[in-house]
């Protein structure tokens, strides 16, 4: 996943954006409302963790401005408040869920993978398009300009995970866990199946859209 956290108590930002990257997530962070208003506004994350107390702008007031800009990303509050109307009024200006601290961690992160699964159902029927490529995960047909193309399983769900977060850099670790779960096969794995979808989408076409960034991870994107 990847993950805007809008919190402004630095050491549980810290202790937060420390698990997640340990589970194989990315994480933005932000210490304000105004910090975490322009990145959730300028990125397209998987799911955003929003504190209700923040400096600058609150998480309600800042829930509301993205819901209102068009943002559908799928939000999880946090609050020290535990009343029932504290509940209703962050539900009410756009939350998805929401968490009373103290939390536990593995719960968060529970809560946040349904949020997303969710999310990626209600979006699995979307075609998707990088430049002269689309593809469409309903029907699961591949057209790079007027070619059809066929991948395996495999090459599929890399092609997939890719468009999704296009023209986002995924790392080897995020895909593997994308594709595999906890349990990835050996380092070539994946290595080889980059190669299937890369002569598949590439090897054709003059301009490349598959790239890979040494050390960092891969990309999809015609920028």
């Amino acid at each position: 996943m990847y993950l805007l956290l809008i919190e402004d108590n630095r050491d549980l930002a810290q202790n937060m954006f420390d698990y997640f990257e340990l589970k194989g997530h990315i994480v933005d962070l932000a210490g304000d409302g105004i910090s975490g208003l322009h990145l959730a506004t300028s990125n397209q994350y998987d799911v955003l963790i929003l504190d209700l107390m923040l400096p600058g702008i609150d998480g309600l007031v800042l829930c509301r401005r993205l819901r209102e800009a068009g943002k559908q990303m799928p939000l999880l509050m946090l609050t020290a408040r535990d009343s029932l109307d504290d509940k209703i009024a962050g539900l009410e200006a756009g939350a998805d869920d929401y968490v009373v601290k103290p939390f536990v961690m593995r719960e968060v992160e529970a809560r946040l993978n349904a949020l997303v699964r969710r999310s990626q159902v209600r979006d699995s029927s979307s075609a998707l398009h990088v430049g002269d490529l689309s593809f469409d995960p309903g029907t699961l047909k591949i057209t790079r300009g007027k070619r059809t193309i066929e991948l395996p399983p495999i090459p599929l769900k890399i092609l997939d995970l890719l468009m999704r977060n296009s023209p986002r850099v995924l790392s080897r670790e995020v895909l593997e866990r994308g594709i595999w779960g906890d349990s990835p096969p050996d380092s070539d794995a994946l290595r080889a199946h980059l190669h299937i979808l890369r002569s598949a989408i590439d090897k054709q076409s003059d301009q490349p859209l598959i790239r890979t960034h040494r050390g960092i991870g891969y990309q999809i994107s015609d920028e």
